[in-house]
């Protein structure tokens, strides 16, 4: 499992949408990559503390979302090797 999460969602935002995953037994073992089109460096390192397994801003670039979707996915099912969040 892997979730994808806008951080500009309509009447919350992306890190409160987080922080009830993390919170949420059934969803916090649950890689989540960030989208956003905010793509200052505060922005960015403000989502990775949160908690995003990976913060990836728009336009997406294509290796850059399969590698961390492959990640995500290795990391979910078990096989990932103590993947840390990076940018």
């Amino acid at each position: 499992d892997v979730i994808l999460m806008d951080i500009n969602l309509p009447g919350i935002s992306g890190l409160e949408a987080l922080n009830i995953l993390l919170d949420g037994p059934a969803t916090m073992h649950i890689p989540v990559i960030a989208l956003s089109a905010n793509a200052m460096l505060r922005d960015i390192e403000k989502g990775i503390q949160a908690g995003f397994f990976r913060y990836l801003t728009k336009p997406i670039k294509l290796n850059e979302f399969i590698n961390a979707l492959e990640e995500a996915l290795k990391l979910s099912d078990g096989r990932g090797t103590n993947a840390t969040p990076k940018q």
